[in-house]
């Protein structure tokens, strides 16, 4: 973790060096970022979520070591150096279970938390903010670092146990909105005040010292705050460094810790770097790169249909099964039956990232492949259809390939992030 802490403390001491976070689980977007950390020599944080992965299994069905395992698997097989993988738990907390009483959710939010370090994550963010049943609708910043810190102790003896001593860096805080972009439109947005993140970070503080976790505190490398980015299903919210000027005057006043920026999805490559020189050393995407995932393969359904007149009806299929089984977009997609679909398939929330594992899905995306795989992928559909990657393509740079096309789409994103973060890396 040694280098991982040397980019904060490069950000912090104002040079341009941070660190993109990955949260996704799917295996094309893993494999994108994989292949790019490798062509670019850089480290790669790759974090699993609380209701992705967790002891009981999350909606990937993994718990935290077979996430790892997976993952470190795939880096063997396409030769990535292991040593500069990093695994990080995000909102670990008590986000699965706010349906159930404090007492028992915390308990499970503990457990989950042992898995994580376990398993061998390295870095965790603490997430404690959102109510339980019986809880008030608003939690005190006292109650939610409290409950932080009941974690990170938690975290501190499993490593302990696990192997002798603790070396897991820590995250504190949340963002509003929720994780994974806003839950419906959002009309304006304000960065976290000042005097919020004051007082957060000192109602962490004092709550970690009073549970004795002293030296744990010297391992918190960052904080959350809401620095004026978001999307919801239609627009992208974009930073504007002179909005989050107080935050940047404060944070620069705290030894050691820097920010951690999440739903930075979809913001330029400018803010990218903006954000970055402004101490937000951590920026995490997630949506985004299945939302790339998404229009790679709706591209090549259409030239799936441009060459073959009995095709796999991928498009149709993925929206079926979503009609099929509506729990994981309904809340979030609002109006008239042609709204509906439209949100389905082109939401930026991209909540059709939940169904990719689908059976149905999966079968209709297999058959697609072998369909395209006995074509030719002609350099006028890829123009039409992959019109970024064309000339890419033309140069011999990637492969003609159903698969390749993709992985090129995501990779477009991780570049974005990998420049503003690894620039000083990259120019040395």
């Amino acid at each position: 973790m040694r280098r991982f802490q040397a980019l904060i403390e490069a950000n912090k001491s104002g040079k341009n060096s941070g660190i993109y976070a990955i949260c996704s689980a799917h295996p094309w977007v893993l494999e994108a970022s994989i292949r790019y950390a490798k062509q670019e020599n850089t480290l790669l944080l790759i974090e699993a979520t609380a209701n992705q992965v967790n002891q009981f299994g999350g909606y990937t069905g993994m718990r935290p070591a077979d996430f790892i395992a997976k993952v470190e698997e795939m880096a063997d097989e396409l030769g990535f150096d292991k040593q500069l993988l990093i695994f990080g738990g995000d909102h670990l907390g008590p986000v699965c279970w706010t349906s159930e009483n404090s007492q028992a959710a915390m308990a499970k939010a503990c457990d989950l938390v042992a898995e994580y370090v376990k398993a061998g994550f390295k870095k965790i963010h603490l997430d404690a903010s959102m109510p339980c049943a019986d809880d008030p609708e608003v939690l005190s910043d006292y109650i939610v670092a409290n409950r932080a810190a009941l974690l990170c102790q938690t975290a501190e003896e499993a490593a302990i146990a696990a192997f002798g001593r603790s070396d897991i860096v820590y995250v504190i805080g949340t963002e509003v909105p929720p994780p994974g972009g806003a839950d419906e439109q959002i009309d304006s947005l304000q960065p976290t005040s000042q005097v919020a993140a004051q007082e957060t970070l000192a109602c962490h503080r004092e709550l970690f010292a009073n549970k004795g976790l002293t030296d744990a505190w010297q391992r918190v490398v960052a904080m959350v705050v809401q620095p004026g980015v978001e999307f919801d299903n239609t627009q992208v919210f974009d930073y504007k460094p002179h909005e989050a000027s107080a935050l940047k005057d404060f944070i620069r006043t705290v030894d050691r810790i820097a920010f951690e920026a999440h739903s930075t999805d979809y913001q330029t490559a400018g803010a990218y770097q903006s954000l970055v020189a402004d101490h937000f050393a951590i920026l995490k995407v997630g949506p985004e790169l299945t939302f790339a995932l998404r229009e790679g393969l709706f591209a090549l359904h259409h030239i799936e249909k441009q060459l073959l007149p009995m095709h796999s009806q991928f498009i149709e299929v993925v929206d079926e099964v979503m009609l099929a089984e509506p729990t994981s977009w309904q809340r979030f997609y609002h109006g008239k039956p042609q709204q509906l679909r439209f949100l389905r398939q082109f939401s930026f929330s991209d909540r059709i990232r939940y169904y990719w594992h689908q059976e149905a899905v999966q079968k209709a995306l297999a058959t697609m492949l072998e369909n395209l795989a006995q074509q030719t992928l002609s350099l006028p559909l890829i123009s039409q259809y992959f019109p970024e990657l064309y000339q890419q393509v033309r140069r011999g740079e990637i492969e003609r390939d159903a698969k390749a096309l993709v992985i090129a789409k995501i990779q477009r994103v991780v570049a974005r992030y990998s420049n503003a973060c690894f620039a000083m890396e990259k120019a040395s």
